[in-house]
């Protein structure tokens, strides 16, 4: 696998680059540095957004991309002297901030100045006054990326986002600026944002700094070289990563419109336990379990490295995470893996996240039937049965969240029609993947109390305990919230 040497509040596990070159000493050192950042007495570095790199431009699989030939001339050169505006949502908010840049997948240092972050009005544009510079390694403006690596800004205290009630920037988003110094050659990118973000054109020149977006002529709706998005918070909040492939990533969900099924539960849990918990989406469009067996950015798959290779970069790294929601299976079926294959991959990853204290909630596979190519047949479909059945009674996972149940027509075994017609650019849909409606129901179908709870290794039911009890809550949550996550 070519990945990068990425720190998030975790060792760093040492990972190559490109085949045969190991990541550079210096590097290792100055990662771990920011690893060790300080941070207040009782509080801690919390993941807020994530967007797992797959790959190098173009290969993935973005949704309602605008044409980007003008844009990005070739992939080989990618980015030159341009300046990228992202669009981000962060799942929690705080006063101080820090911001991941990626070179995971690039075969050539990256050279990053003139960045920012600010929070969003509408397009491009920024709040006025809100637009913050960031800076790297102690105060720089400038930051060299080695090619597969990855880099934090310096903290940075966003003052918009100091106010005792937070709750007044619900649905708002930040804008991500930054300038790339002469050509980046390869870019790691995520490319299914489903969010608007802005670019100008070639030799554009520096804007991150432009409250306007009037520099930003091209729209791409993918994310490129920012993969987290991390905030201080108090020491008891908690993390939860959806962890899949495309259906976590949102294919068929809302453009811009956060309609996600990890955005959906996301909004269940701050309803219920206010700022004391965090969701981020750790999907990748085309993921597998097992597969591909090798993955370099020479010869990158669609789907990037497979579940099992990137669970150290996109997972285990994810400061303060206490649970995962392992969605995945259909493509390994669609590309002819055995059921016996991949739960052989499920064991391995559920043991490698529960050496580090992780609770694994396991997500069944949702109906494939109809759908084009060997996935939606019969037999690929007796496959994921038994991978459901596995999922759903080995006792292997912490808890299970039944997506197939809610999804399926009992009666033709597909997904239900009301969950069809794609609701990102319209069409009836693929038979593979939900639309908004079908995303809101898998949301809304978790049981809150498998996510939060007192033992992440404990698998005994709570049924019994009163809900209080039964929410995990802990001595820091108001008895109003605890009354919320009962309701929820």
């Amino acid at each position: 696998m070519t990945a990068g040497a990425l720190v998030a509040g975790a060792p760093l596990v040492r990972m190559e680059t490109r085949p045969g070159r190991p990541v550079p000493s210096a590097w290792v050192q100055r990662s771990d540095a920011q690893a060790r950042q300080d941070v207040p007495r009782g509080q801690k570095w919390v993941a807020s957004w994530r967007a797992s790199p797959h790959g190098p431009y173009p290969s993935g699989n973005p949704s309602a991309q605008p044409a980007l030939e003008s844009v990005f001339v070739t992939p080989s050169e990618g980015a030159s002297d341009q300046t990228f505006r992202l669009i981000i949502k962060p799942d929690l908010w705080g006063s101080m901030v820090r911001i991941r840049f990626t070179n995971t997948f690039g075969t050539r240092p990256l050279t990053v100045d003139g960045a920012f972050v600010g929070l969003q009005t509408s397009g491009g544009n920024i709040a006025a006054g809100t637009n913050r510079p960031l800076t790297f390694d102690g105060g720089h403006a400038r930051v060299v990326v080695p090619a597969g690596t990855a880099t934090y800004t310096d903290p940075v205290v966003l003052p918009f986002a100091g106010s005792a009630d937070l709750t007044r920037l619900d649905g708002r988003k930040l804008t991500v600026s930054f300038h790339v110094v002469d050509t980046t050659g390869p870019m790691t990118w995520h490319a299914k944002a489903l969010t608007t973000s802005y670019v100008t054109p070639p030799a554009g020149g520096s804007h991150g700094g432009d409250e306007s977006d009037a520099a930003f002529a091209n729209t791409t709706t993918s994310w490129y070289f920012v993969d987290a998005v991390d905030v201080i918070a108090p020491e008891a909040t908690t993390v939860v990563a959806c962890f899949g492939d495309s259906i976590t990533d949102g294919t068929g969900s809302t453009l811009n419109g956060d309609d996600r099924w990890p955005d959906v539960l996301s909004q269940r849990l701050h309803r219920a336990y206010g700022s004391r918990v965090a969701v981020v989406n750790a999907g990748i469009g085309g993921n597998r379990v097992i597969g591909p067996a090798a993955y370099t950015s020479d010869a990158p798959f669609a789907g990037g490295p497979s579940a099992l290779a990137r669970l150290e970069r996109d997972v285990l790294g994810i400061p303060g995470l206490s649970t995962v929601i392992w969605l995945e299976g259909i493509n390994d079926i669609s590309n002819g893996a055995t059921a016996a294959a991949i739960i052989d991959g499920f064991k391995e990853g559920v043991k490698r996240l529960r050496a580090r204290g992780i609770r694994v909630i396991g997500a069944t596979i949702l109906p494939a039937l109809g759908a084009a190519g060997p996935g939606g047949t019969a037999a690929a479909d007796a496959q994921r049965q038994e991978v459901n059945a596995f999922i759903r009674s080995s006792g292997v996972f912490d808890g299970v969240a039944d997506f197939d149940a809610v999804i399926r027509d009992a009666k033709t075994g597909e997904l239900r029609a009301a969950f069809q017609p794609g609701s990102t650019i319209g069409g009836p849909g693929d038979h593979l993947h939900p639309n908004r409606a079908g995303y809101q129901a898998m949301g809304n179908s978790i049981d809150l109390s498998l996510l939060i709870s007192s033992s992440p290794s404990s698998r005994l039911s709570l049924s019994h305990l009163p809900c209080f009890q039964r929410s995990g809550l802990s001595p820091f949550f108001s008895r109003a919230l605890a009354a919320a996550a009962c309701s929820a």
